[in-house]
């Protein structure tokens, strides 16, 4: 097993503040050490939150982040403080979805992705935002989301 290279990495190891916004915010990577092999990553945020950006309150959601990666695997670390940069962000739900997305994307150049956002509802309608960067590769096994279709009470 070889060590991964974080010599370069300015958030693991020290004490970072919560970045102000998620555009501040710096999402980190680290070398893949198995790139070539076949694999899926995923991240799971069961509390995120951001405001509505008309409202002002805050919205919920269980977040799941699925992805192949190719040369890079996002740094943990700097992936939390930049979901945790959207507490006091005002952003519609496809937004904020979809920007966390492209991000990682813009950051990895993985070989596939896919975010689940399973926001609780507002004003009675849960919204569910799903998107993904195309097909998945062949032989990854992809389990599902886990995450069921919000069902009240019942």
């Amino acid at each position: 097993m070889t060590m991964t290279d974080v010599s370069g990495l300015s958030q693991l190891g020290h004490r970072v503040d919560t970045p102000t916004t998620p555009e501040a915010a710096v999402l980190e990577r680290v070398p893949n050490g198995n790139a070539g092999t076949g694999f899926v990553v995923r991240f799971t945020a069961p509390e995120f939150t951001s405001l509505c950006p008309m409202t002002g309150q805050p919205d919920f959601a269980h977040i799941v982040i699925d992805y192949v990666p190719d040369e890079w695997l996002v740094e943990s670390k700097s992936l939390k403080l930049f979901l945790h940069a959207f507490r006091n962000h005002g952003a519609f739900h496809e937004d904020c979805s979809i920007y966390i997305a492209r991000r990682i994307v813009d950051l990895l150049s993985p070989k596939w992705l896919r975010i689940g956002a399973y926001w609780y509802p507002r004003g009675g309608i849960p919204i569910d935002v799903f998107w993904q960067t195309g097909a998945v590769p062949d032989g990854v096994w992809l389990p599902d989301q886990g995450v069921p279709t919000y069902r009240g009470r019942g």
